[in-house]
């Protein structure tokens, strides 16, 4: 795997032999796979030495690693949102997972906190062109499997630009789980112990090896591996001798600021919901050498934020970066970013920074298409081929509480500098990303100048677009907080531990059928 350094010189110079060869091709078929809270070390080609996803692997070995690959968001609904439109949360208006409280009615978590969140969108702005209808206006047919979440009826996958939407509607987990029945009215009923992952995989499958008129733009978005964490107990098995012969270190957790998090990756569970994942990824990847279409094909591999290390099910560990899902620092917001170009049969680690709203950009320019002029991301492989960095300040706001822990607060990064804004108190954070990639540092204090200028800019930036602001609630109880967090670290944190030590139990089983996941095999 050769890798290059943070460089538009060698980017453009690496680049430039495959655009000569590419660009005479006929527009490229697209495949854009985006699994769900997948953490950026949570495959073995990102560093996991315990989940195992060969098939994402390859993929990986014969595509551009963008290892400094970033979500536009750490939780789910605005990260999705801009992957669709190459905006920002601040500029679409979707800053928080859709059905998440909003104002008053946050208090009912019963977190206590200082700020109440503010309103947010609760669907994609049907004014905006979305990327599956610029790349059905540059001729190609669009296809949609999996989760959507970005809006209930009348914003669902069909009404943005898809012909067909297979499983995608309002909801933002697997209704019904992760077996056949299901609860999804947008997908037709498997046969019981039917998996989710492989079933949505084989639908894609179908419509890329049947006939094609136009060149398509198919996307595959996993529900997985988003909670609830389900697997067989075959995968549950193997997973959990793998984390005995690893050995099972006495403590799992760690307290962060708001909640536990998780500094193992040891969940048998979940790491069979992984590898299912994988399995599905390649019956996609077989099916386009089937089709005979694997070297006129762009693939796309992503998630759309960092892994669960806290709330939800507190899945994984993304260590060393800080945090997860829901979470401000690294851990939230770094996924993993693949882009595979026909007749690519090498794979390229590249350290340019690059998000989510990037892709919408470079697709249509592998398309040969040119993108709206209110698209903020830019196509990544033109950076390099001008032989400039594409180096720029990246933005993220999200002025909500994530569920898993998370603050509100709004992003800047300049280089290697990450200023974070803390809405509570307006405290700042700056961290030397080249030097503290885990964020353990906070060298505010120490750079007042440079935090400064970065703050007014990120500021001058959410004033400029209307950015939605978290606000001072009025009957917040700072002991009733506290009483909260004491809560948490007396009672949550051991009940955690325990159900992590029972789920790595040669005797623990989640029910008498393993999610219905026996059902077909009885």
């Amino acid at each position: 795997m050769k890798k290059f350094p943070f460089s538009g010189l060698c980017l453009g110079f690496w680049l430039l032999p495959l655009f000569s060869a590419f660009s005479q091709q006929e527009q490229p078929n697209i495949l854009f796979i985006v699994v769900d809270d997948l953490g950026y070390h949570d495959l073995g080609v990102t560093g996991s030495s315990y989940y195992e996803t060969p098939h994402v692997d390859r993929l990986a070995g014969k595509s551009y690693q963008f290892t400094q690959g970033y979500t536009s968001s750490p939780v789910c609904s605005p990260a999705r949102a801009s992957l669709m439109t190459g905006l920002t949360p601040a500029r679409h208006g979707i800053t928080d997972w859709i059905g998440a409280p909003e104002g008053e009615a946050w208090r009912d978590m019963g977190r206590h906190t200082k700020l109440l969140p503010p309103s947010y969108s609760h669907a994609l702005d049907s004014e905006l062109t979305t990327l599956p209808e610029a790349l059905q206006e540059a001729g190609y047919e669009t296809f949609f499997a999996g989760k959507w979440h970005l809006g209930s009826e009348g914003s669902y996958p069909e009404d943005h630009g898809f012909e067909t939407n297979i499983g995608g509607f309002e909801s933002g987990s697997p209704k019904g789980g992760y077996f056949a029945p299901y609860d999804n009215p947008k997908l037709k009923q498997g046969p019981d112990g039917e998996n989710l992952s492989m079933r949505l995989a084989n639908e894609t499958a179908q419509f890329i090896e049947g006939d094609h008129e136009r060149p398509f733009f198919a996307m595959l978005s996993f529900y997985a591996v988003h909670g609830p964490i389900q697997t067989t107990e075959e995968k549950w098995a193997k997973f959990r001798v793998k984390a005995e012969k690893n050995g099972i270190a006495d403590q799992g957790f760690e307290m962060e600021r708001r909640l536990p998090i998780r500094v193992e990756q040891d969940n048998p569970v979940y790491a069979g919901l992984v590898e299912a994942m994988d399995d599905a990824v390649g019956r996609v990847m077989e099916a386009l050498d089937k089709a005979g279409l694997a070297e006129n094909t762009v693939v796309v591999f992503t998630s759309d934020h960092g892994g669960v290390a806290s709330g939800d099910n507190f899945s994984t560990s993304n260590l060393p970066l800080r945090g997860g899902k829901g979470y401000q620092w690294e851990g939230g917001l770094r996924v993993p970013y693949f882009i595979h170009l026909p007749g690519q049969d090498q794979g390229q680690e590249l350290s340019i920074p690059a998000t989510g709203i990037d892709i919408y950009p470079t697709l249509l320019a592998l398309a040969g298409a040119k993108a709206p002029a209110e698209i903020e991301g830019i196509d990544l492989f033109a950076a390099g081929k001008r032989k400039k960095s594409a180096e720029r300040d990246l933005f993220w706001h999200y002025p909500h509480y994530g569920n898993q822990g998370g603050d509100p607060s709004s992003i800047i990064r300049r280089g290697k500098w990450k200023l974070i804004h803390y809405w509570e108190d307006g405290r700042r954070e700056l961290y030397d990303l080249e030097a503290d990639p885990s964020e353990q540092k906070d060298i505010a204090a120490q750079e007042p100048k440079r935090v400064k200028e970065m703050d007014a800019v990120l500021l001058a930036y959410l004033k400029k677009h209307g950015a939605n602001m978290a606000y001072a609630d009025p009957a917040y109880d700072a002991e009733a907080e506290r009483a909260y967090l004491q809560g948490v670290r007396e009672k949550r944190w051991p009940a955690l531990e325990k159900e992590r030590k029972d789920m790595l139990s040669p005797t623990w089983q989640p029910n008498a059928n393993w999610w219905k996941s026996k059902v077909s095999q009885d």
